[in-house]
């Protein structure tokens, strides 16, 4: 029995000692080598990220410019169709104008009021001109150019409405001519029976 207390003893103090010393293992140990590369490595990230936001910055301010070129590019393409659509109505209002004017079946009544509905119209063409020239080349309106481009698209619209509102009313006073033409023949035919 001895011997099994003895054994017993042994066995639990080589039991205490294995599992004390691989808990605990002292100072810890810095390996300097892995350490300095770890610096590098943590500066050169850095300088990554540096760089990535250097980038992100001029990735930005190009987006502006290209946004901006857009806008000015769209405002060259209103003005242009606006210049179109104005060219397109003086164009109508000489040709058709004189011909309906010139037409003996237009009365003298009606001359004014004809000539006065299509000077309304070409006042109004120029007017948007005028405040389209105000919008680009004067500052004092402080706008954006997209809300230029915007206003300028809004001018093509009603241009648009202008040239169709003029062709609108030639085909409306070439109806009526062509109608009191055709009413002229009927009542001034020569009857043979």
């Amino acid at each position: 029995m001895k011997n099994n207390i003895k054994k017993t003893i042994l066995s639990i103090t080589l039991l205490i000692l294995v599992s004390a010393t691989g808990t605990g293992q002292g100072m810890p140990v810095y390996d300097n080598t892995n350490f300095v590369s770890f610096t590098k490595s943590l500066i050169e990230s850095a300088k990554q990220t540096s760089q990535l936001l250097k980038t992100v910055q001029f990735l930005k301010a190009q987006k502006e410019n290209i946004e901006k070129v857009n806008n000015v590019i769209k405002q060259l393409k209103a003005v242009n169709e606006l210049a179109k659509n104005n060219q397109r109505l003086y164009a109508i209002i000489q040709k058709d104008l004189r011909e309906i004017l010139n037409s003996p079946y237009i009365k003298s009544h009606e001359v004014t009021r004809v000539s006065n509905a299509f000077n309304d119209i070409v006042e109004n063409s120029l007017e948007g001109l005028h405040y389209i020239d105000r919008i680009l080349s004067n500052n004092t309106l402080k706008m954006t150019d997209a809300e230029r481009a915007e206003i300028l698209k809004d001018m093509e619209l009603k241009s648009k409405e202008m040239v169709a509102e003029i062709e609108s009313k030639t085909r409306r006073y070439h109806e009526i001519i062509a109608f009191r033409e055709m009413q002229d023949k009927v009542n001034n035919r020569e009857t043979n029976y």
